[in-house]
């Protein structure tokens, strides 16, 4: 005897509400586009069976993802345990059933076509603790409801709940889930034809830089490496950007006139550091995560790009480039023009280079992640002395400091007097 129906229980694959502990290493529409396909990978098997029906429990609605020959369903009932109850009931049709999950995708036909010879209910376990599929002659709600769901122990529970009823039990083989981003991965490794494996293999070379940084903000480990793969270490010092300001960040800030613009100002510590000194100051970040570290703080921060409008344009005391962010869009020259556009005419803009005075590299940069993944190369330039110097002529920027402290270097700019007064004619 083999299952006269297959059921899928699935959610509808929208971002953010599914797949929730991949957004560790993917965004939410990441993880839902992994859902989905691992979604089509178990319809595409289930579809491939010689049952007479298929059915797909579905919570929420039917998309093009959805192949012919599927009768839907609504899940209704409070709950995971009274929602699987519910599905059993609503595709019987006087024959044996099997319910399966959309979350292993390795799932093939005849796994799905066992024949379950004497025995009165089927289950799969998962590695996790869980369970892939169950199975039952006739819907029963005593073999379900009050069952703990989502552990480390509901296929152990699960089974102990169809002994204590008298069934008699097919154990079939354990599965791996695809839960988190370690669990993706393998599955990928293991499963390369799979949509969900091709998908996963895209997604680890073209992750967005922003979302590696903000990992990195949030803690996990990023490293920047250039395109000849060689690290690049001043991208990712976040422990030392988290940290209050030291000693060589608040000897720069002691040059600094207000109101002051901290340009890519990370998790806020120089923008505070200015607070704390009484000199009014904004941050402005790409990064949602590193706009709210430094609002936390108690300091205002902007999500902007440089080259959008800023407030106060033409009227900043001093706009800063700490940290290296002289490299950020990997165009010295054209962030040197737009820093002088943000400054009032006798106003200062303030940069960290490189320590080596001869660094010239304007080639991207690529963000690599501990879960495996790489970003796409992102535009940064690091430069030394000599270029900047260079380039702030072409901005019609002028030089009046140059210092160095704890291997880190520092250059000072005012605008020239021909461009303070192009720019006052204009006004």
């Amino acid at each position: 005897m083999i299952a006269d129906t297959i059921i899928v229980i699935a959610k509808e694959p929208v971002a953010g509400r599914v797949k929730t502990r991949l957004q560790t290493e993917f965004t939410p529409a990441e993880a839902a586009a992994l859902a989905r396909a691992s979604l089509s990978d178990t319809l595409a098997a289930v579809r491939s069976t010689a049952v007479r029906r298929h059915v797909l429990a579905l919570d929420g609605r039917p998309g093009p993802w959805l192949p012919t020959g599927f009768q839907v369903v609504a899940q209704r009932g409070e709950g995971l345990a009274e929602r699987l109850a519910s599905a059993f009931e609503d595709a019987y049709a006087g024959a044996p059933m099997l319910l399966v999950g959309m979350d292993t995708p390795q799932l093939t036909s005849e796994l799905l076509s066992v024949d379950w010879g004497e025995h009165d209910a089927v289950l799969g376990l998962t590695e996790d603790g869980g369970y892939w599929c169950l199975g039952l002659r006739e819907p029963d709600r005593r073999a379900l409801v009050g069952v703990p769901m989502s552990t480390d122990h509901t296929g152990a529970d699960q089974l102990t709940r169809l002994r204590l009823l008298g069934y008699r039990v097919l154990l079939l083989p354990k599965l791996r889930d695809m839960d988190t981003p370690a669990d993706a991965a393998a599955l990928a490794a293991r499963f390369p034809g799979l949509r969900v494996s091709r998908l996963h293999r895209r997604l680890q070379h073209s992750a967005s830089p922003a979302l590696l940084f903000e990992k990195a903000l949030a803690g996990a480990r990023v490293v920047a490496t250039g395109t000849d793969g060689r690290t690049v270490p001043a991208l990712c010092e976040v422990d030392r950007w988290q940290a209050p300001a030291d000693e060589v960040d608040r000897l720069a800030l002691s040059r600094c006139e207000g109101p002051v613009l901290d340009i890519g100002c990370g998790p806020g510590r120089i923008v505070t550091a200015l607070a704390e000194r009484g000199i009014p100051a904004l941050g402005v970040d790409i990064s949602a995560e590193a706009v709210l570290l430094t609002t936390n703080r108690g300091a205002p921060a902007l999500r902007r790009p440089v080259q959008e409008p800023l407030p106060g344009e033409g009227r900043w005391g001093s706009v800063l480039l700490m940290d290296g962010n002289i490299g950020i869009g990997g165009a010295p020259e054209q962030l040197l023009r737009r820093c002088a556009e943000l400054v009032r005419p006798d106003g200062m803009v303030l940069v960290e280079v490189d320590p080596d005075d001869d660094l010239d590299d304007t080639a991207p940069i690529v963000l690599h992640s501990d879960g495996g993944r790489r970003s796409m190369p992102l535009p940064w330039a690091r430069v030394g002395s000599r270029a900047v110097l260079r380039h702030a002529l072409s901005a019609d920027l002028l030089a009046t400091e140059d210092w160095r402290a704890a291997n880190r270097a520092f250059l000072a700019f005012r605008r020239s007097p021909a461009a303070a007064s192009r720019q006052a004619a204009y006004r």
